[in-house]
């Protein structure tokens, strides 16, 4: 590669559990970007095992588009929220970042919106917004990022250990599940993996019940609470949730110990058959197969309380890209967001970061592989947003994650969980 193509990456990847790190700002946002008019500068999150599609699309972008430079900033994930806050603040953000939709996260999108430090996109990014997620990426009809993936969010499962039991279908409902769980008890192994001293597990597992227990029936929940016509206290279905993450630990479907198991519990579990399945997004399977190549690994909806209950998926954009309000001119990364949202480059970034393709899902094969046995939810459209994404801020989260964990050690209550929820909401 000819030297005003390089990719000049900087070292920041570590080991997430060195902790936060100091990290120094990148190329000021300056009117010609980042090093000319065809340059920008482009931080996002990374793990130290899984290829990144920011890094592999940009040198492709690169090698395809003489003359451009995009200087390159990864961020570990478990920083990168606070990292790109500080920056925004400071001054000295990146022209170009990664953002999340909502506003449940540091990196959301609307909080940072409002806070003035996006640029407004234009009707191509407009465009892909799901219908579903038009809140998490808009304010006043005005699209502050472009998503580049959807995330199915679920139950990871090693359909091989499950085969390995004799268990021919998946739980239905609830019954069937603790009856699961009893099996793999029976046969030395863990139906549900939990590593609740990690706060995003604790939170996605709650989140992934709350799915059928809440927005199943209540769709537009969020709508209501921040309409002020609910709370999470007087919600039977958030109440139904707590309790399911009681009774799942009651009834012996974690392992011993979850409340303080970490994500090294998760992945070595599931990588041995020892556990069957743990909560996280379906592109946590793309990773996992690397160290369990043998297994088969697919991604579940958890089971409703009663077969006659409907099921409900998971279903949201995950990674999305914004603009430093402070960059002038922003052709070139205009350009490079219309190429990745051209259906080959969504393609493409959906199979490196093993998500679904933010447009042309329609002609996706869901029918094989991770997908294959949510692809009928997907289809019907019986999927709901990642739930947090529209909460009020990301204590909320936080508080969720909390009250799992003090669910599991004996120190909460479903009623001073969910009203550790309330409080959260109402900062």
């Amino acid at each position: 590669m000819s030297p005003h193509r390089s990719l000049r990456r900087r070292a920041l990847l570590a080991v997430p559990a060195v902790g936060v790190l100091a990290l120094a700002g990148c190329s000021g946002s300056d009117d010609s970007g980042s090093g000319g008019s065809d340059s920008f500068s482009l931080m996002y999150s990374a793990s130290n095992t899984l290829e990144s599609p920011f890094e592999t699309l940009a040198n492709e972008y690169m090698e395809t588009h003489e003359g451009v430079t995009i200087d390159l900033e990864a961020v570990p994930n478990d920083t990168y929220g606070d990292t790109l806050r500080t920056q925004l603040q400071a001054g000295n953000a990146p022209d170009v970042f990664q953002t999340e939709g909502g506003s449940g996260q540091t990196r959301s999108v609307i909080p940072l919106a409002e806070a003035g430090f996006l640029a407004p996109l234009g009707d191509g990014a407009a465009e892909l917004v799901p219908e579903s997620a038009d809140s998490f990426f808009n304010i006043d009809g005005t699209t502050y990022a472009q998503p580049l993936v959807m995330n199915f969010s679920g139950l990871i499962l090693n359909q091989t250990a499950l085969d390995e039991l004799g268990v021919s279908e998946f739980p239905a409902d609830w019954d069937e599940f603790a009856d699961l769980c009893a099996e793999a008890r029976d046969d030395g192994r863990t139906a549900l993996l939990v590593g609740a001293a990690a706060a995003p597990n604790a939170g996605m597992t709650a989140m992934n019940i709350a799915a059928t227990r809440v927005y199943a029936e209540t769709p537009d929940w969020n709508e209501q609470r921040a309409a002020g016509e609910v709370t999470f206290a007087d919600s039977q279905g958030w109440a139904d949730t707590f309790q399911t993450i009681i009774d799942l630990n009651d009834e012996g479907c974690m392992q011993d110990g979850a409340v303080g198991a970490g994500f090294d519990v998760l992945t070595n579990g599931l990588a041995t058959g020892q556990g069957l399945g743990f909560f996280a997004p379906g592109a946590t399977a793309t990773e996992l197969s690397q160290a369990a190549p043998d297994a088969e690994l697919q991604i579940r909806a958890f089971p409703p309380a009663s077969a006659s209950d409907p099921a409900l998926g998971i279903l949201s954009p995950t990674y999305s890209l914004s603009i430093n309000a402070k960059v002038e001119h922003t052709d070139a990364a205009e350009a490079f967001f219309a190429w990745l949202a051209e259906p080959e480059q969504a393609n493409r970034f959906a199979e490196i970061s093993g998500g679904l393709p933010v447009t042309g899902l329609e002609d996706y094969d869901l029918d094989t592989g991770t997908y294959a046995p949510v692809a009928d939810l997907i289809r019907n459209d019986e999927v709901t947003p990642l739930p947090n994404s529209g909460w009020t801020n990301p204590a909320v989260y936080e508080a969720l994650a909390s009250g799992v964990q003090g669910l599991l050690s004996g120190q909460e209550t479903v009623d001073s969980a969910l009203a550790s929820l309330d409080a959260a909401w109402d900062r």
